[in-house]
């Protein structure tokens, strides 16, 4: 249930009315607009009567919200989360387009502090790089767990961008104190446990949206970490799988719109993993910005055909920059800086 607040309605009033929703066991989310206050109510409200809230002097109007994901939705927080990371050295849903860039995998002290600098002078404003890698098969390389984490830190003092990488399981967060903003895999987007673990935690989470997940699957996982109390959470869709196989996924494109329209939480899109191909990251990244993106993840490597995973679709430093170039004219077609 939502209770819109009349304008200017006095604050020791507001505060003895969220006391008083607590008192009776709901949880109180509030959202101070520039004209109303809006209250929102966690809990069990089918038993609460609207005509006993509408008869209260600081409610303008009541409201039920039908859908189950509430915290996420815009009815709650109908003005746009801004998700900032390093210090303000990156915000993501801030009306620009900020991009996260890097390998896959962090392979060594050179190979990450390399693309590191190179994908910031070109404009990237987060590093990603993977330390635990999920993968298909077990004798794939699984990354190189904490010690790759510590390379990944050293790479972050060395060029100064922020750092994104996944977490597969909450033992290993002990290992992401550097980590500005933690990622949730595809293959994870329904570990409900680990999101709820999440939600206590103070960093941005990074969530993707699953292998062959709906979008409104999607944001009921969003939900979990919200409901857990962290409320800066950045929803990326990165392809779901089909019957076609010309590329790895399916770019569903058309869930940006919906999800900016549905959920105040910013929406990145990853071409590098939906498509599978380097060479069709930047026509997908293109799109992802007219669609209405807040960002992008790409996946950058220094020598693209000796990477130890997903060298395929990992587009060398010179293609990156090139592309940076580009989207940063597109951005400005859209009203956006990069």
């Amino acid at each position: 249930m939502i209770l819109v607040l009349k304008p200017r309605a006095p604050q020791d009033g507001v505060d003895g009315l969220v006391k008083n929703l607590e008192n009776r066991g709901f949880t109180v989310h509030r959202s101070d607009g520039a004209c109303h206050t809006i209250l929102g109510l966690v809990g069990d409200t089918s038993a609460l009567n609207e005509e006993t809230f509408r008869a209260n002097p600081l409610v303008d109007t009541v409201m039920r919200v039908s859908s189950p994901y509430k915290l996420a939705s815009r009815a709650f927080h109908p003005d746009k989360t801004r998700v900032s990371v390093g210090q303000g050295k990156a915000v993501f849903g801030g009306g620009g387009v900020t991009v996260i860039a890097g390998p896959c995998s962090v392979e060594s002290p050179g190979q990450i502090t390399l693309i590191a600098g190179e994908v910031k002078r070109s404009g990237a404003r987060l590093l990603r790089g993977g330390a635990f890698k999920p993968r298909t098969s077990p004798y794939a390389f699984q990354g190189l767990g904490p010690a790759g984490l510590e390379l990944l830190s050293a790479a972050k003092k060395a060029v100064g961008l922020p750092l994104v990488s996944e977490l597969m399981n909450i033992q290993q967060l002990e290992h992401f104190g550097d980590v500005d903003v933690i990622q949730i895999g595809a293959r994870n987007m329904q570990n409900f446990d680990l999101l709820k673990e999440l939600g206590g935690i103070r960093k941005p989470v990074l969530l993707k949206r699953g292998l062959a997940s709906t979008v409104k699957e999607l944001l009921m996982s969003a939900e979990y970490v919200l409901a857990a109390g962290n409320s800066e959470v950045i929803l990326c869709e990165r392809g779901v799988r089909g019957f076609d196989q010309y590329t790895r996924n399916i770019l569903d494109l058309s869930a940006v719109p919906w999800l900016q329209r549905e959920t105040h939480l910013p929406v990145i899109v990853d071409p590098s993993h939906a498509s599978g191909a380097s060479w069709m990251v930047p026509a997908l990244a293109k799109a992802a910005l007219a669609a209405g993106a807040d960002g992008l993840m790409i996946e950058v490597h220094n020598d693209p055909e000796k990477a130890l995973c997903d060298g395929e679709q990992s587009m060398t430093c010179g293609a990156f920059d090139s592309l940076m170039g580009d989207l940063a004219r597109y951005a400005q077609v859209e009203g956006k800086t990069l």
